[in-house]
């Protein structure tokens, strides 16, 4: 990298990316994988506008790093999905870039193959593909955005988005959010604070123009109209849990408070078990109470699970490393619950909510 001095001083390269429009023609969705992402989106839309009793769980890795557990993972998914259909929508989950407090594996988009070396465009592929074929078997799927430009490479594939705890005070998130096509979630800060979601909600409400590319890869001004279809994700924090009735009510008041709909969704996992993925089975316990004794405002809930439970560390000395090693279906991020009991989980929920409906 040629320096003149003023600029480029911490820059090791360029690499130009594919633009969205050449990876959309080299992996175009076909319409059968259309119509999923359709329903997903619409299935939600409609629960947060109450027409439909129904509520939808998002569920699934809580980062995704192998493509063959991915599939294995999706295909379990779609099975009981099938079965629990009539009470519970079920959305997987499929996170391809994760932000990082401070230095870590940063997710499938940016580095692939696990070794350090940031191959993003496979990454950009190979993450497209992992979509494409639980879309193909008709699993809807959410994700969280990180980068303003991962939505053009993916977003036509997403029934569902979230907006992370560490970006949720973005300005450029909230903008993002005022432009995606699907429903997007909110999550509360890291420190707790619901206020700040809240007020997302409102930013993303709204009109804005920002600065992103085109399908064609070229830099423009992005004029959004507004996304009206976002809620607010309870999920506990640095110091605690927020999915106990009392916060959960707390919460639905300051929606009602700034005029918005009281829809809440309760992350079972990160501060609401206090980062223990074996509690979260707890936590989805007395979520489902809640919504037994009558909180319809409580639309949806999310879990982190995988196909073995707990999580195994990628090293941070890379040199060495072979993939090959790592445990198939166990996580390398925050610890998951295991195939066997997030099966138990959903269909408890959907006893419930049948016995519910009368």
């Amino acid at each position: 990298m040629e320096q003149n001095g003023t600029i480029d001083r911490n820059i090791i390269d360029y690499d130009t990316l594919m633009s969205p429009r050449q990876l959309l023609t080299d992996l175009p969705r076909n319409e059968e994988m259309r119509q999923t992402v359709e329903r997903g989106r619409k299935n939600i839309r409609d629960i947060l506008d109450r027409t439909d009793s129904r509520k939808f769980v998002i569920v699934g890795p809580c980062s995704i790093h192998d493509p063959q557990v991915a599939r294995d993972y999706a295909a379990r998914l779609k099975e009981i999905s099938d079965v629990i259909k009539d009470h519970l929508v079920i959305i997987m989950r499929s996170y391809f870039e994760k932000p990082r407090t401070s230095l870590g594996w940063k997710g499938l988009i940016y580095d692939p193959y696990l070794n350090g070396e940031d191959h993003i465009k496979d990454g950009l592929h190979l993450s497209r593909r992992i979509l494409m074929d639980g879309l193909q078997i008709g699993l809807p799927y959410a994700t969280e955005y990180l980068e303003s430009f991962t939505p053009q490479y993916n977003s036509d594939l997403i029934s569902s988005a979230a907006i992370g705890a560490r970006t949720t005070e973005s300005p450029q998130h909230r903008q993002l959010a005022s432009g995606l096509s699907m429903p997007v979630g909110f999550k509360n800060n890291t420190q707790g604070d619901i206020s700040v979601a809240v007020n997302a909600i409102l930013s993303a409400k709204g009109k804005h123009a920002f600065l992103g590319i085109d399908a064609y890869g070229a830099p423009c001004v992005v004029r959004t109209k507004g996304n009206r279809y976002t809620h607010i994700v309870l999920r506990g924090s640095n110091t605690g849990s927020n999915y106990d009735a009392h916060s959960v009510e707390n919460a639905q008041q300051m929606l009602m408070a700034a005029n918005l709909p009281p829809n809440v969704v309760i992350d079972c996992s990160h501060g609401n078990s206090n980062k223990d993925y074996s509690k979260q089975p707890i936590v989805f316990e007395q979520v489902l109470k809640q919504i037994r004794d009558g909180n319809d405002g409580i639309v949806g809930i999310m879990l982190e699970s995988n196909i073995k439970p707990g999580n195994q560390k990628i090293p941070s000395d890379l040199s060495g490393f072979d993939k090959s090693d790592l445990e198939y279906g166990v996580s390398v991020t925050d610890g998951c619950l295991d195939w066997d009991t997030t099966a138990s989980l959903l269909l408890e929920a959907h006893k419930t909510l049948a016995a519910l409906s009368g």
